[in-house]
């Protein structure tokens, strides 16, 4: 039996949210095996509730080129999001990490407080994928509960997970989710489907101060409980 933990504890801290990648392509075959071997995470009587849609190439820079416009227009009534990834109302531990991780990324950028032209167009990367040349959006049919969408976690964790033990990074990306309709009309899938997230994947660029960044985890004794 396999005991080496060292690779998997590797690709796991090793994971972050990369915010700037290099243009180079991505084999389709390495996109097909991270899937595959993600595929194995765990649900509920094997449902499998996952459904994803690749995008690179030319279909990216379309995709890409709406949701960059429709963010532009700030219209708030035409886009919103079909479920609430935020508390109604935040409260502390959660509002400081909120913020701690705002004020942080901002600060590296040299983007400051109430520069809102800034803060947009850092925003705006999202929907440019921050230059990575693969887009993944990750759907699940509306009668599916709330079991499968915690079943979904662990795929999207599979997937990041696999992906770094390929040296390729990711950034997970609830800012397309107010979208929704754009990256349905693109992609052409179903009204019975609802887009849970999407997610970049690429390679990281070396060079980009934005990755520079790493956010802080709070200490297994703050968080775990031990019962002997």
């Amino acid at each position: 039996m396999h005991t080496d933990s060292s690779a998997v504890d590797t690709a796991l801290t090793t994971r972050r949210s990369v915010r700037a990648f290099l243009p180079t392509p991505v084999p389709h075959a390495d996109i097909e095996a991270i899937l595959e071997v993600a595929s194995r995470a765990p649900s509920g009587t094997n449902t499998q509730p996952w459904k994803v849609y690749v995008v690179t190439g030319e279909s990216l820079a379309k995709l890409s080129a709406a949701l960059v416009a429709a963010y532009d227009e700030r219209d708030d009534a035409r886009y919103q999001e079909e479920y609430r990834y935020y508390p109604r109302q935040w409260v502390s531990p959660y509002i400081d990490r909120r913020r701690k991780v705002g004020w942080e990324l901002y600060g590296l950028l040299g983007i400051e407080k109430g520069d809102k032209a800034r803060m947009h167009e850092q925003h705006a990367q999202n929907y440019r994928f921050f230059g990575a040349p693969v887009g993944l959006f990750f759907t699940i049919d509306r009668i599916m509960e709330q079991g499968s969408w915690l079943d979904y976690g662990m795929f999207l964790q599979a997937i990041m997970t696999a992906a770094r033990g390929r040296g390729l990074d990711t950034c997970p990306q609830a800012a397309f989710t107010p979208f929704h309709s754009i990256v349905a009309k693109h992609l052409g899938y179903p009204r019975d489907e609802q887009l849970v997230c999407g997610m970049s994947l690429g390679w990281a660029d070396p060079d980009a101060a934005v990755n520079e960044f790493r956010t802080v985890r709070e200490p297994v004794a703050s968080f775990a409980r031990f019962f002997d």
